[in-house]
This record gives structure tokens, C-alpha cells and sequence, in this order.
């Protein structure tokens, strides 16, 4: 019967494909991951992975065998945790994406508060705008933003996180401020407009209608596809933003931005915290949720 950290090694190597990648994210030579990995063949009876020198997948047996693997492993983190104090400082490394923003404007800043209560707790922060892949990239779990669009991942809502129509003091003494709906068009308001991919449909401006959100067509002299460039554009007074007050709270309180339109604020972002599998919450990712909803809840609506 193999081992747990047989298993868990097996598990790490089936996740990321990569025997180099696999050892480091556990911090052990990649010549033990190789033996490890050729005596779970031998002890199986069968060939868990094909190798080349280019790549490394899953055999049949080898999937059938991950699907065990990581069941057991659960278990025995499932056990592990019943015996652990909620109390106990953290320990080992935790690996976490984020919206850059985000982790720049609101994280970052609580984190000695963290950190300080768990000396042995090591964190990896990868702060992207893209969709990385928890799974391949190693990631124990990621906050997320807006709709969850991977049904294989297992997302636990953390709150709705606030958003705010705001501009530059130098763009609204230009084009006057907006009290009404109306007013955005008659003043001839314009818009900076956000799109992932350049060139894409434009959302419009989004606003409350009834129980649901319309969008007014405004015109914009530029289109961006990074949240970054979006607020610094805003801040250069070359149009309104729609964006989420977290990130924006600290431009607001110092005058930089203006907040418009507060009766007419968009839609709430729904934030998540994102993990692989269902039942891949450790003491460390349970701790983390919890850490990142409190520091979150200011900016929920």
C-alpha cells in the first residue's frame, strides 16, 4: 500500500505534468519525485505516466489511480484537521492569485497582520489579470472577481464587492457634473471603455433599472484592456469609470477621483475564493478565506 507522501507526490506530478515543476512546488530534488514515481509503477503493476523528454501525461491506469489518490489525500488532510486547534498559528506554504489591484490596493496592506500571527506561514502571491490555471500552476486557491466560468472548480462566495461611478476633478470642470442619467448625454459626457480584448463589443454605461441593470451607450476616445490602465486613464481625466471602490477607495479620500451618480452605482462584483477540489480546503486555504472576508468586508455592499 503506497505511502501518503507517495501519494501525495503522484498527486503533485499528475497535477502540474512536470516532474521539475512538481518538486519544486514541494521543495524536494526532482531525482526523489523520479524514484518515488517508478516505485508506485512497480508496487501498482502498471505505468502510471508516459514520459518523453518534452512532456508528461496521464495513462489510463494513471488517471483511474490520481482519481484515488486525491480522494485518500483528502481524507487524511479531513483527519489531520479534526486534531488541529483553530487556534494554532500556520504553518508551511500557502499559494494565492489575485487581481493585481486588489492585492495591491486592499491585501497587501493588511498582510503584516498575517503574517505576524503566523511566523512559519510562507506566502506565494501571484497577482495577474489573466485566468491562470490553479490545477497546472500549482495553486492551492484564488480570489476571483465576477462570474465563475469554469464549472470544474468549486468556488465559495466571499461577497459583493462594491462599485462606484467616479472621474477627475480636472475632467468633471471640463464636462460639468452629471446629476442625472440624463445629464450624461446632454453634457456630453465621455467614457473610458474596459474590455478584456481590444476591439471587442463595448458594455456601455451600466446602470440600476427596476430589479436589473441597463447600459447607456456613451462615446469614449480610448479602449483599454487592463484594469491598471483603466484607472490611471480615469485619474488623467480622460473620461468617467465605472470600477470597484476597493481599489479606488484611496484616490477618492485624497481627491484625486470624485465619486458621481451615487444613487445610479453599478451592478456589485461578486468575489470568490476558488479551489481545484471540492474538498480541497486545508487549516492554511480555511484560514486564508476567513483573513481575506474580514479584510474584504469594509467594501462589500
Amino acid at each position: 500500500m503506497p505511502n501518503l507522501q507517495a501519494l501525495l507526490i503522484f498527486a503533485r506530478v499528475a497535477e502540474m505534468l512536470s516532474f521539475t515543476r512538481a518538486a519544486e512546488s514541494l521543495g524536494i530534488q526532482k531525482g526523489r519525485v523520479s524514484t518515488v514515481i517508478r516505485g508506485l509503477e512497480r508496487e501498482m503493476g502498471a505505468a502510471l505516466l508516459h514520459r518523453t523528454t518534452r512532456s508528461v501525461q496521464l495513462t489510463e491506469d494513471g488517471r483511474a489511480f490520481y482519481e484515488r489518490a486525491r480522494d485518500l489525500l483528502a481524507e487524511a488532510q479531513d483527519v489531520q484537521s479534526m486534531f488541529a486547534s483553530s487556534d494554532a498559528p500556520l504553518k508551511g506554504r500557502l499559494r494565492v492569485d489575485m487581481p493585481t489591484e486588489l492585492a495591491k490596493t486592499v491585501v497587501i496592506p493588511a498582510l503584516p497582520q498575517l503574517l505576524d500571527a503566523n511566523p512559519e506561514l510562507t506566502l506565494e502571491l501571484s497577482s495577474t489579470d489573466r485566468r491562470v490555471d490553479l490545477v497546472q500552476e500549482g495553486f492551492d486557491c484564488v480570489i476571483r472577481l465576477g462570474p465563475i466560468i469554469d464549472d470544474r472548480l468549486v468556488a465559495r462566495a466571499l461577497g459583493k464587492l462594491r462599485m462606484v461611478n467616479v472621474a477627475s476633478p480636472g475632467y468633471l470642470a471640463k464636462y460639468g457634473t452629471p446629476q442625472t442619467l440624463d445629464d450624461l448625454l446632454t453634457q456630453g459626457h465621455r467614457m473610458v471603455h474596459y474590455t478584456p480584448t481590444l476591439g471587442a463589443r463595448r458594455d456601455g454605461w451600466e446602470y440600476p433599472e427596476g430589479s436589473g441593470y441597463a447600459s447607456l451607450v456613451l462615446p469614449g476616445a480610448m479602449q483599454v484592456n487592463n484594469v491598471q490602465t483603466y484607472h490611471a486613464a480615469g485619474l488623467a481625466g480622460l473620461g468617467l469609470i465605472q470600477a470597484g471602490y476597493s481599489t479606488l477607495a484611496h484616490h477618492i479620500e485624497r481627491g484625486d477621483l470624485v465619486e458621481v451618480l451615487p444613487d445610479l452605482r453599478p451592478e456589485p462584483l461578486a468575489a470568490w475564493l476558488v479551489v481545484a477540489h471540492r474538498r480541497n480546503l486545508s487549516p492554511r486555504v480555511r484560514a486564508f478565506m476567513t483573513w481575506v472576508e474580514r479584510v474584504l468586508e469594509p467594501y462589500f455592499d
